[in-house]
């Protein structure tokens, strides 16, 4: 039946194409086309050609799951029967029995693996990983699984396991596997709970993440680090669940604290890995990835134990943290001007320098000082040259200043310093706009408005009432002083508007709510000052148009002459 349908389905291609064929050539007769003469083709010749492509494909296809995927289903299974094998309990026999009988089998299994090296070379391969396992599950017969372990001494237990692992590590490195390095780094993090030792486990943390740099950058197995970041810092999390993989109980541990310092040692490594790439290589999506991952699991495992059990001196370990981020940026940036890792770590330096201000000052003080950390972030941001990152510190900006007014309940005189932080910031960016390349003033603006608004907002609440007037006037001299100083028209619109925003408040608000004297010298002052500043633009035009007109005598005497 089967061979009746790919006859039937045969026959209708050629008599289709036939059919194309005909059209073709009556077409070509009646536009006058003269066919290229070529070889006349067999229809059914490519119809059978096509049909034995696919039944080859498919024939490849059966082959190739018959001689790969076999092989490596069947080592994994028989690794598991024979784990299962020796973890089974033996009531009524040596208890080294096992052990040893681990140990034949995988002598057994490397003979083999050497015995069909070349002649079944992929299941040798298999072969070899699935020995190296079986020898160090093995060892690890040796003091678990059983009432009556042949080792009584876990220090020894965990000396034979890392040299185990050494030789795993060796064999692979040697094979140049990325595999078998991949399982060897395993069997090392296992080690490391296995011993349920804390400093144990950091130190075995941090050796693992060094080899794991180590290969990543000898054999340029760049995926491997994105293994290694994962496995360090699930191994540091479940040490700090009490380790369950031993079966202890699950609870959160509270020494020691030192266990923060290795977390940034892991950071460190693995920043180191990407950094000291080939610099051939570009920053691809597996460097974006891994750096990614060291910023969020890493950070994010740190913040996590430092709110939850580590607390103590909080604010000097979030400073130690943000130093290594905003130092790293700055490594990626000097050596190649990084984008996607300069961000990366900038943007969480800065978040662990905003978690050591809060931990550090109250509330709502803190908000205060976490506004003047924007001028940092700006400085640096311009050096990086991301507009991403100015953006975003604007909007963390602006959420600071509404949560300030929300939690503070009352504006104090520190409320002004938003205001402050914001005509810096436009400054900054102003005075760096060509390195920055900001093509809009919509950032500078941004700030210059939130400036404009703050000030008035501000002085409202902390100013007695009778004397808010006079403090936006104030404010007004000082936008026209700024725009003197540094020549910019828009601190200039800035005081036009302010005084506009003083006129509707003493005409709307004063006149009703002032006392008697109050309202006269806020009457007074305005007017003065409104006419004052009509005096200074009246002024600035006229001599603007005579130095117009003066330029337009010479080019006239100079046309003349």
């Amino acid at each position: 039946m089967a061979k009746f349908s790919e006859h039937s389905d045969s026959g209708q291609i050629i008599a289709y194409l036939k059919e194309l064929e005909k059209r073709i050539s009556r077409l070509e007769s009646h536009l006058n086309i003269e066919a290229p003469k070529k070889q006349k083709i067999d229809v059914q010749e490519v119809v059978s050609e096509s049909v034995n492509q696919t039944s080859d494909r498919a024939e490849s296809l059966e082959f190739h799951i018959g001689e790969f995927w076999f092989a490596k289903v069947g080592i994994v299974i028989l690794a598991i029967g024979i784990a299962f094998l020796l973890t089974f309990p033996y009531q009524n026999l040596p208890s080294i029995l096992p052990a040893f009988f681990g140990y034949i089998l995988t002598a057994a299994i490397f003979i083999f693996s050497h015995y069909w090296r070349k002649s079944f070379s992929l299941i040798s391969r298999y072969l070899l990983g699935g020995g190296l396992v079986l020898l160090y599950f093995t060892t690890l017969r040796l003091y678990f699984f059983s009432d009556q372990p042949v080792i009584t001494n876990l220090t020894f237990e965990i000396i034979l396991l890392s040299l185990i692992v050494i030789i795993n590590l060796t064999v692979s490195a040697k094979r140049e596997s990325v595999y078998l390095t991949s399982l060897s780094l395993t069997m090392g993090y296992v080690t490391a709970l296995i011993s349920d030792q804390s400093y144990v486990i950091f130190f075995i943390l941090v050796l693992m993440s060094i080899l794991t740099v180590y290969f990543k950058l000898k054999f340029q197995w760049h995926r491997l680090i994105i293994y290694g970041i994962l496995l360090t810092f699930f191994a540091h999390f479940l040490w700090f669940l009490n380790n369950p993989f031993l079966g202890n109980e699950l609870e959160l541990v509270t020494s020691p604290q030192s266990n923060l310092i290795f977390i940034l040692i892991y950071i460190l490594i693995f920043a180191s890995g990407n950094y000291l790439r080939n610099s051939d290589l570009p920053e691809d999506n597996i460097v974006i990835a891994s750096t990614f991952l060291i910023c969020f699991g890493g950070y994010g495992l740190y913040l996590l134990l430092t709110i939850i059990r580590f607390q103590e001196s909080q604010a000097l370990f979030h400073l130690l943290a943000s130093i290594l981020f905003l130092g790293s940026s700055i490594a990626f940036w000097v050596k190649e001007k990084s984008k996607f890792s300069t961000f990366f770590y900038a943007m969480f330096g800065y978040a662990a320098l905003s978690v050591a201000i809060i931990a550090e000052f109250k509330s709502p003080n803190f908000f205060v000082w976490l506004s003047w950390q924007s001028i940092i972030v700006i400085s640096t941001a311009i050096w990086f040259r991301s507009k991403f990152i100015i953006v975003a510190n604007f909007l963390i900006y602006a959420i600071l200043f509404f949560a300030y007014i929300v939690m503070s309940g009352t504006i104090s005189l520190t409320s002004l310093s938003f205001g402050l932080v914001a005509l810096i910031s436009a400054r900054i960016m102003n005075w760096q706009k060509d390195r920055l390349e900001l093509k809009t003033e919509s950032m500078r603006n941004a700030y210059l408005a939130s400036a404009f608004f703050i000030f008035p907002y501000a002085l409202y609440h902390i100013v007695p009432s009778g004397y808010v007037s006079l403090s936006w006037i104030g404010v007004t001299l000082f936008y026209f002083v700024l725009s003197i100083i540094l020549n910019n028209k828009k601190y200039r619109w800035m005081a036009i508007l302010t005084l506009l925003l003083t006129v509707t408040y003493i005409l709307i608000i004063g006149i009703v709510k002032l006392e008697p004297a109050l309202r006269i010298a806020s009457l007074l002052i305005l007017g003065i000052a409104l006419l004052a500043i009509s005096i200074i633009y009246t002024r600035i035009r006229a001599r603007s148009t005579s130095q117009e007109m003066n330029k337009r005598e010479s080019k006239t005497e100079k046309s003349g002459d």
